[in-house]
């Protein structure tokens, strides 16, 4: 019992530092809640979603390892490639909301002082019908937080496979679901704190006159994300 509180406890600490360490944990959470102006409750719900997707993956993998008998370097390979798939997946997810940032930027009144060959037909339509009182509102896109979810399923939790494996070996079914259960809590709840902290912190600031940058400064630290990722292991 002293050996499965003290992987429990390992679990924990490895959980509270693997994500306070990976900036990619929190980051696309905190810009694109400011970007989005979802409400506490919705970035809460999203970041507690997309953390049990990123941890329940590895879980998963891990037990279906350990079932069927499999090396344990064999799933750190497999962790490996979806640690290389998120990288990707963030850095395409960053360009694009990047380009739509940009595109929201243009169409906010950032594009008063570009040539009318630079502006995109669609974003002159808009000018058109603003300067004639005929604007309407766009709904925006409710594919965000599903992206995010994806893409955090895709993210790998390195350090929590070895741990299975150390109550696997003893054949504790206890001490897997004890490791499981402690990384998952600590890490979900590390996320949601810091994406909270940011939040809150975040609304004592004044944004009114940087409305028009927000999705594509949003687009951008998604994409400084999957970069730092794929070259400097964040």
């Amino acid at each position: 019992m002293n050996e499965i509180i003290l992987l429990s406890l390992t679990a924990a600490s490895l959980g509270f530092i693997h994500t306070a360490l990976g900036p990619d944990h929190y980051l696309p959470f905190i810009v694109l809640s400011k970007a989005r102006n979802w409400s506490v409750p919705k970035t809460m719900l999203i970041t507690f979603i997309s953390g049990v997707g990123h941890v329940g993956g590895s879980v998963v993998i891990g037990l279906i390892g350990i079932a069927l008998g499999i090396s344990l370097n064999k799933l750190k390979f497999i962790e490996g490639f979806r640690g290389e798939t998120v990288e990707w997946l963030l850095i395409v997810f960053g360009i694009l909301y990047t380009v739509y940032g940009f595109y929201k930027f243009l169409r906010n009144g950032g594009h008063h002082h570009l040539p009318n060959f630079l502006i995109p037909k669609s974003i002159r339509e808009i000018k058109h019908q603003v300067s004639h009182g005929l604007e309407k509102k766009v709904d925006e896109t409710k594919l965000t937080p599903w992206v995010l979810f994806i893409i955090f399923v895709f993210g790998p939790c390195e350090v929590l496979i070895p741990m299975l494996f150390i109550p696997a070996v003893q054949r504790s079914g206890l001490g897997i679901a004890s490791v499981a259960l402690f990384f998952g809590i600590t890490t979900i709840t590390t996320m949601m704190f810091i994406v909270y902290l940011a939040h809150l912190g975040s609304s004592f600031l004044v944004f009114k006159s940087k409305e028009k940058y927000m999705h594509l400064a949003a687009g951008l630290v998604i994409l400084i994300s999957g970069l730092g990722m794929h070259f400097f292991n964040w």
